[in-house]
């Protein structure tokens, strides 16, 4: 995998992603590293005040792909989340949360990867935990014509 395309694909190709201004900060085979900046519009609970949980499980199911993502030999495979789960440890801060994705296993069809969320001005401070399972669709072979 070519990480410069990966890094295009997180931050610009993936609508989703480019609205909510989805970084990739560091990128490895089998790591990534990525961030969205803090905007009022993700304040889940205004009383706290507090991210909403699902900024959360969106930047770890990104981060969870991605790391899968970061294996393949290129980007004609395809990815969806099969499933995943977040734990929500502690509130998060008003400010720029970061998702950290490490592959667990990349199978053939399936690949697992656990996701560590923090913010840079306590990155001890977990704020929550996930770990996504991804179906792996490799790209579909034609058999020439004979």
């Amino acid at each position: 995998m070519d990480l410069a395309v990966l890094k295009h694909v997180i931050e610009e190709y993936i609508p989703f992603n480019k609205f909510l201004g989805v970084t990739a900060s560091s990128l490895s085979r089998g790591r990534v590293e990525i961030e969205i900046p803090f905007r009022d519009e993700l304040v889940g609970d205004p009383m706290k005040p507090a991210l909403h949980g699902g900024v959360m499980s969106m930047l770890a199911d990104v981060a969870g792909g991605m790391a899968i993502w970061s294996t393949l030999e290129d980007m004609n495979h395809r990815l969806s989340t099969i499933d995943l789960r977040v734990d929500y440890l502690r509130p998060g801060k008003l400010e720029a949360l970061v998702a950290e994705g490490i592959i667990v296993r990349v199978g053939r069809s399936v690949g697992v990867a656990d996701v560590r969320l923090f913010q840079r001005s306590a990155p001890t401070d977990t704020v929550a935990t996930g770990k996504g399972v991804y179906a792996i669709k490799s790209p579909r072979v034609v058999p020439p014509t004979q």
